[in-house]
């Protein structure tokens, strides 16, 4: 029991680290956080835009008449 109540007070306790995070880096975590989000959204789209594209061209092309003589 005490060493669990020694783990949680190390958890609930923080120091400060005195570290600079520059402006290169910050804009590279946000470019990649940015990527990341942007491949799913693109991901997505592309499975989810040509089938159904695709069904509603067929339906066209099925409701349509044919003028053949």
């Amino acid at each position: 029991m005490s060493k669990l109540i020694i783990l949680v007070s190390f958890c609930l306790v923080s120091l400060p680290s005195y570290s600079y995070l520059g402006p290169g880096m910050g804009g590279g975590i946000l470019v990649a956080v940015f990527g990341f989000f942007a491949a799913i959204l693109i991901g997505l789209y592309g499975v989810l835009y040509y089938p159904i594209k695709r069904a509603f061209k067929n339906r066209k092309k099925k409701i349509s008449p044919k003028n053949e003589e």
